[in-house]
């Protein structure tokens, strides 16, 4: 007998270094969520023949719960629990019957499968799909339950995934076993602890009958802190999972909806959070589900804006993939959810009537300039900086902020939550440090020892308390309260233009020891110092840049936008000499740089705002241009045209040296 394949995350589509796929999440067009009752593999068919013509890769897909396990309760006397039967019927004594699963809809998953292999779709199959699109679906024997932390449900939940793994681990169109569709929506889980062992009980029994594929997360709004997330983290899922899951919609999502979908803000939004989860859980992140939610937030064309963007985007910043929400308008249902929720109805790559939205081109566009690229993998990004995550704050907006002001400067950083030991890094930021416990104290030694070593320490404080201070920042507070009133940052020879608003935070009086005063308010008051600390350097800002970003809208672009970012680019200039693109006041601008091998590089620029950029490009000494694989030609004087929300690619080489 062979011996079964294990699943090894370097060489798989969904897990490997390097590799990305485009695709979409299905119900079928003439049904949604009732293709399971209303099953018409014809029109399966069809709508596959469409996808597949558009090059779509990966379909992410949803055996319904209720209608793949339709159990209900019979009950005696005083309500007694008796019997589960499908409605009148006793449960066969069958394989399907004792896992409570219907033999009609695993037929029709069975059928479903064979098409999607016929057209060459891998399938990622969300398992347990108890929420979907704003409505709850459970059996009718468990509605009532808390599903997530309820025994008789979990007993039945494994039943489900035991079977329905077990039935289909043959079929080649099957890439991945997602747990379900954010199923942290399903039920509360009263404690991390409840949600950690629903998720142990669901991975453990995909693996207990199928080791060959990766088990991927499938859930959403993850934190660094299960406190703000409902008990639901980022390192339980990155634990019990192979594969980390977000679903960047801006209209969802905290803080990424204060400004239009093509917008620097928010096309920096599906990067970001999928960098922070895959860099502190340490699993490859998938955005799984992403889209702008309709005609009543853009129109079409800002829609392939968006969506060209966010591929390049996730691509350029070591993130594993883009699946469109979803695959076909819903207008014509009459069913909840999409009678229900107006929302849910016009998300679609191809509308009511067949005809294609402009997204679903851009998605083919890039599926085959991706195809045309030489190599088949993306070398990892050169960063220069790890952001470390603190206790107290809001750490996705935080997140967010620093994420953007760093590609504003021109440089990469990694993400780690400050509870986890820390990554060696040439440069640390420590972002609007807020609370009474934002570090523990063997956390903050160890990265002042760090410092002491030779690294550099960026903090900016909200109303965090950090000990020891006085002597790591040769200052002093004097005094701090809540502020009254906005003041004004002057920051001569860091800013091009020195005056910054300072809304947020509590207002500090400092006073200088040994600390260089870079910047203070319009009284006087040092409000950006640095400071040698053994043989690193410090620098404080003294109120939280980052959280006042997050908060306020049209903060990082547009004319009257001040240019925040280069504080960061005043702190990274050093760790910058490596880079060799150089691009100045290009604040829309991403740059990331990819080593191909000793001497070539792959440089990967993105426009992240709706506006064009004439782009003056300086190379670093020693490197040229040996190709633009992506983007326009060099003007006559030797610029670079970047059209809004596009990219420009270049494959550059130093010759005799390493890069």
């Amino acid at each position: 007998m062979p011996t079964p394949a294990i699943f090894d995350p370097a060489h798989h589509p969904l897990t490997a270094p390097g590799r990305f796929v485009v695709g979409c999440n299905y119900w079928a067009s003439h049904a949604g969520t009732a293709m399971w009752r209303d099953w018409q593999a014809d029109v399966v068919d069809r709508d596959f023949a469409r996808l597949a013509a558009a090059k779509l890769q990966v379909l992410r897909v949803f055996p319904l719960w209720p209608d793949f396990q339709p159990l209900t309760l019979l009950r005696g006397g005083g309500g007694r629990p008796r019997e589960y039967r499908f409605g009148e019927k006793p449960l066969p004594d069958t394989e399907d019957g004792r896992a409570g699963m219907s033999d009609v809809a695993l037929e029709h998953f069975a059928e479903f499968s064979a098409l999607a292999q016929k057209h060459g779709l891998h399938l990622v199959v969300g398992l347990v799909t108890g929420w979907m699109s704003g409505r709850l679906f459970v059996p009718p024997a468990l509605e009532g339950l808390n599903v997530i932390t309820d025994a008789e449900a979990i007993m039945w939940q494994t039943r489900f995934v035991r079977h329905f793994v077990r039935r289909f681990r043959e079929s080649p169109a099957v890439l991945a076993w997602d747990l379900g569709n954010e199923c942290n929506c399903m039920a509360p889980a009263p404690s991390p602890a409840a949600a950690w062992t629903w998720t142990a009980a669901i991975a453990n029994a995909i693996r207990a009958e199928d080791r060959s594929r990766p088990v991927v997360s499938g859930m959403h709004s993850l934190t660094p802190d299960p406190a703000q997330a409902g008990g639901w983290s980022i390192a339980d899922q990155a634990e019990l999972t192979d594969l980390l899951t977000t679903h960047p919609y801006p209209f969802w999502c905290r803080h990424t909806n204060r400004e239009p979908v093509d917008a620097l803000r928010t096309t920096f939004h599906a990067a970001a959070e999928s960098r922070m989860y895959a860099d502190i859980g340490g699993k490859p992140c998938l955005a799984e589900e992403i889209g702008t939610m309709g005609p009543m937030v853009s129109d079409d064309a800002a829609a392939a804006r968006f969506a060209r963007t966010n591929l390049f985007s996730l691509w350029a910043n070591d993130c594993h993939g883009f699946l469109w929400w979803c695959g076909f308008d819903q207008t014509e249902l009459a069913p909840a959810p999409y009678d229900w929720v107006g929302v849910e109805r016009e998300l679609g790559l191809i509308r009511t009537d067949g005809s294609a939205k402009p997204v679903l081109g851009e998605l083919t566009r890039f599926r085959e300039f991706l195809d045309a690229l030489p190599g088949r993998e993306l070398p990892p990004r050169r960063t220069e900086a790890v952001c470390l995550l603190s206790r107290g704050q809001d750490n996705w907006g935080v997140a967010y902020s620093t994420f953007i002001l760093a590609k504003q400067a021109k440089f990469d950083l990694t993400f780690q939550d400050a509870a986890q030991p820390l990554r060696d890094a040439p440069l640390y930021l420590l972002p609007s440090v807020s609370g009474a416990e934002p570090i523990s104290r063997r956390r903050w030694l160890d990265l002042l020892e760090k410092v002491k070593a030779g690294a550099t320490l960026y903090v900016s404080l909200n109303d965090g308390f950090l000990s020891p201070f006085n002597e790591v920042f040769g200052a002093d507070v004097l005094a701090r309260a809540a502020r009254t009133a906005p003041a004004t940052a002057v920051l001569s020879g860091i800013l091009d233009a020195p005056r910054l608003p300072v809304t947020h935070g509590q207002a500090m009086t400092m006073t200088a020891r040994t600390a260089e005063v870079l910047g203070a308010d319009e009284t006087g008051n040092p409000i950006f110092l640095k400071a040698a600390y053994g043989r690193g350097t410090v620098y404080l800002l003294t109120w939280p840049l980052e959280l006042q970003m997050t908060l306020t809208p049209l903060a990082f672009a547009g004319p009257a936008a001040p240019a925040f970012w280069q504080i960061y680019r005043a702190v990274a200039a050093p760790f910058c000499a490596g880079r060799a693109v150089r691009l100045e006041n290009a604040p829309s601008v991403a740059v990331t740089e990819h080593e191909l091998a000793a001497g070539r590089r792959l440089a990967i620029l993105i426009n992240h705002a709706p506006e064009d950029v004439a782009a003056k490009l300086k190379l670093t000494s020693g490197w040229k241009i040996a190709a633009t694989l992506y983007g326009a030609a060099p003007t006559a004087a030797g610029g670079r045209r970047l059209p809004g929300n596009d990219a420009l690619i270049l494959e550059l080489t130093r010759s005799g040296k390493s890069g």
